[in-house]
């Protein structure tokens, strides 16, 4: 078998179509979801579940437009794509930054916010937690991505369930401790009517939270930026679907679509609630944390609410979903490290059995990395917030290099081995001028700052591929055709349904 082929990483072939679904939300609502983004509903309400319904708006997109054409010209790792349509410096370098933002943001907050989740619902220390799941999270590593994957459905299932469960609860609660017996329904209007400001999905920039969610930013700005460059060009999301065939892979990325419109029903209305209880006298001692308020306790307070054997079922299920997302990125870790930097630079002739015990090795001290410096994130208040900035600083450069790599031929390899380079420092710049000039100089919304890098990266990319003659014949340019982005009947239907939801819910919660 060859190094770089698909079942290297994808382990026996492709999934199918619910299992594709299961698996990529499932990869996306572990604990950074059902700890950060409740957290954030407690601080910003509603607002924050336009990362979930605007995603599956771009999963449409994705599944029309970026699938057909990694599986069209055999496209299996991002890195191998890099390295095919420009070269093999603009793949080395993106690969550095992936590995580094898969170890140093994404694994370590999944780390502590699992930690955190797991030791407040079983008293077990804050470090053991780290290690547990750190452990169990190599061992399923070592099963491949089909394991993942299968197991991946039961956990969605039983996470959605506890989930609803966990809401059932919580706005039963908050009716009762305002006199009017168990009711979901009043426990809901009268979360809206107590937190009124917790209930509009675009702020003003009167909102305290208004650098977070910067108003029109989140539908036509910088959230399509990061929600394209996470679901469209990020190994650990994207190999979920090239195993299989194209519409088995619309198909499952459609039904992830539909499960993203149900993640705030179980994960942010939690927050909001808490926020509300909180707010009349409830959970005092449990939301605090070193003298002030984690909103970050809002779900593991929460899910001690459940009667026991659904706790501990809730319990299993948020613990395997932790330990799953970690598994995941582990083998987008060890896939890009032993075929992307291993293979290429340190032993080209390295064996089959070389290049696994090299994943290996790289999963371990990987998650030993970032074992030790997730301790550091307790100093935080929204650790979901600090993963969407910092993955941030990359995303802009990634997205521009995927478009222009896929869509146009004349894209050059200087043109993006600039914008490989450019992203974090231009990036890093915009967010620190404002402290190094003392205020002089703006002081952008970072999904504003996004968007900004975008386009002064795009424009520096046109102009340096159009600048260079030999661009006209470009032999690095992708197989591309119209008829690859016709999309079933079935598909469209789903498509239109979607976006009608989305209208209906951006509509009322304005």
């Amino acid at each position: 078998m060859r190094p770089d082929s698909k079942d290297f990483f994808l382990a026996e072939g492709s999934l199918t179509w619910w299992a594709i679904g299961a698996s990529l939300i499932a990869s996306n609502i572990s604990a950074e979801h059902f700890i950060g983004m409740s957290g954030s509903g407690f601080a910003l309400g509603l607002a924050i579940s336009t990362y979930e319904w605007m995603a599956s708006a771009t999963l449409i997109i994705v599944a029309i437009f970026f699938i057909p054409v990694y599986l069209k010209n055999k496209i299996y790792t991002m890195p191998q794509f890099l390295a095919r349509r420009y070269n093999g410096k603009v793949s080395t370098i993106m690969a550095i930054f992936w590995l580094l933002v898969y170890v140093f943001v994404n694994l370590t907050s999944i780390i502590y916010l699992g930690a955190l989740a797991v030791h407040s619902l079983s008293g077990i220390s804050f470090e053991w937690c780290m290690a547990g799941l750190g452990v169990f999270s190599i061992i399923v590593t070592l099963g491949g991505m089909k394991v993942i994957g299968y197991t991946d459905v039961v956990q969605v299932l039983v996470l959605i369930l506890g989930g609803l469960v966990t809401t059932f609860l919580a706005l039963n609660l908050v009716s009762e401790h305002f006199g009017f017996g168990k009711d979901i329904f009043k426990g809901l209007s009268i979360i809206r009517e107590k937190a009124p400001s917790h209930f509009h999905m675009i702020f003003n920039k009167s909102n305290p939270y208004y650098k977070d969610l910067p108003g029109l930013s989140v539908l036509i700005g910088g959230m399509w930026i990061n929600n394209l460059n996470y679901w469209g060009c990020n190994q650990y999301i994207v190999q979920r679907a090239l195993g299989a065939d194209l519409k088995t892979a619309r198909s499952g990325i459609l039904f992830a679509g539909f499960l993203k419109l149900l993640v705030p029903v179980i994960v942010v209305i939690p927050g909001i609630t808490m926020f509300v209880m909180h707010q009349n006298g409830m959970f005092q001692q449990e939301m605090m944390g070193n003298g002030v308020i984690r909103p970050d306790q809002s779900y593991p307070t929460l899910m001690n609410l459940l009667p026991d054997g659904l706790k501990g079922l809730a319990f299993a299920a948020l613990t395997a979903a932790i330990v799953a997302s970690l598994a995941g990125k582990a083998n987008s870790i060890s896939t890009i490290f032993s075929l992307d930097i291993y293979h290429k630079y340190i032993n080209k002739n390295a064996s089959e059995k070389q290049l696994v015990l090299t994943g290996r090795l790289a999963v371990i001290v990987a998650m030993a990395l970032a074992g030790l410096v997730a301790p550091a994130l307790k100093s935080l208040d929204q650790a979901y917030q600090f993963i969407q900035e910092y993955v941030g600083f990359i995303s802009p450069g990634v997205l521009a290099i995927f478009l222009l790599g896929f869509f146009w031929k004349r894209t050059s390899k200087a043109a993006a081995m600039t914008a490989a380079l450019l992203t974090i420092p231009l990036s890093t710049i915009l967010k620190f001028l404002p402290v190094w000039t003392n205020g002089a100089f703006p002081d952008y919304p970072f999904l504003d700052r996004m968007t900004i890098v975008f386009l002064v990266i795009i424009m520096l990319m046109i102009i340096m591929s159009l600048a260079d003659k030999r661009t006209k014949h470009n032999p690095k340019a992708l197989e591309i055709d119209t008829g690859m982005f016709r999309c079933s009947p079935a598909f469209i239907a789903g498509s239109v349904i979607i976006i009608g939801i989305l209208a209906a819910l951006y509509t009322v919660f304005w």
